[in-house]
């Protein structure tokens, strides 16, 4: 993928994104569902990715001293008008964590992590950055995820046309390789039904998660290849229904200490 344009996607995305993410918040309700206790210590948690603040909110409203950190400066600065509670943002790198180690309680990071490049990379970031005995929770889109509309190009071209996502595996590999303890990661494929196949690509396009891979087109797509990969789609699904797949692995492990 390409990470300066991972960046600019969301970027350009920020103003209109809360009014398209219905389901990054039912995920996001989900990952919160999924919070410990923290206890009546003062208690920091690094968000990474925090977008336009949805979590955010939330993670203030438990007496958390939070820290949201976004690739996207726009996305922080819709973040800073829709929170009132008063947080930490950075504008920085999921895989080059801009603070010391042993600084944060926790690590939340709620749809983030398959726009990373290298999990190692980013895990062990995760691993320095916590506190002995601090936690990790995060979401993440996995490798099913879009497989309708990758399958719906594959015959018409062979050009990379959609994301691909890190597999269940592959990730708690990772967990384990960046020395983090009890790492654990649950999958829940999740049906979302939609008016036609151009509203599934308007969507994305509208969340700024539509293709960013380096191998991407860099040309306009014609209507003819387009309506060629809308009948191909549509082929697939029964009784007229549009619907796409996501993949959702819910992942947590903790840094050993006291």
């Amino acid at each position: 993928m390409d990470k300066r344009q991972i960046g600019a996607s969301f970027g350009r995305a920020a103003e209109r994104y809360d009014t398209a993410a219905a389901l990054q918040r039912r995920i996001g309700d989900r990952l919160l569902e999924r919070l410990p206790k923290s206890g009546d210590e003062p208690f920091t948690i690094l968000e990474v990715g925090a977008g336009t603040g949805f979590c955010t909110a939330r993670l203030a409203a438990i007496g958390a001293r939070v820290i949201a950190l976004d690739l996207a400066e726009p996305m922080l600065r819709q973040l800073r008008r829709t929170v009132s509670t008063p947080v930490l943002s950075l504008c920085g790198d999921a895989e080059s964590l801009p603070l010391r180690g042993n600084s944060v309680d926790m690590i939340f990071s709620n749809l983030t992590l398959q726009w990373c490049l290298d999990l190692d990379v980013l895990f062990s970031g995760f691993q320095r950055v916590l506190k002995p005995g601090g936690s990790v929770l995060y979401s993440s889109f996995g490798s099913d995820t879009l497989k309708e509309l990758r399958s719906a190009w594959a015959q018409v071209d062979d050009a990379s046309h959609v994301n691909l996502f890190f597999d269940q595996t592959t990730v708690q590999r990772a967990m384990h390789r960046a020395r983090l303890s009890e790492p654990a990661v649950e999958s829940e494929l999740l049906q979302v039904r939609y008016s036609s196949v151009l509203q599934l690509m308007r969507e994305l396009k509208g969340l700024g998660a539509h293709n960013v891979t380096l191998g991407r087109p860099r040309g306009l797509t014609g209507r003819n290849k387009l309506q060629r990969v809308v009948g191909a789609y549509e082929r697939m699904m029964p009784r007229g229904i549009v619907a796409a797949t996501f993949e959702v692995l819910y992942g947590m492990a903790r840094k050993n200490g006291q």
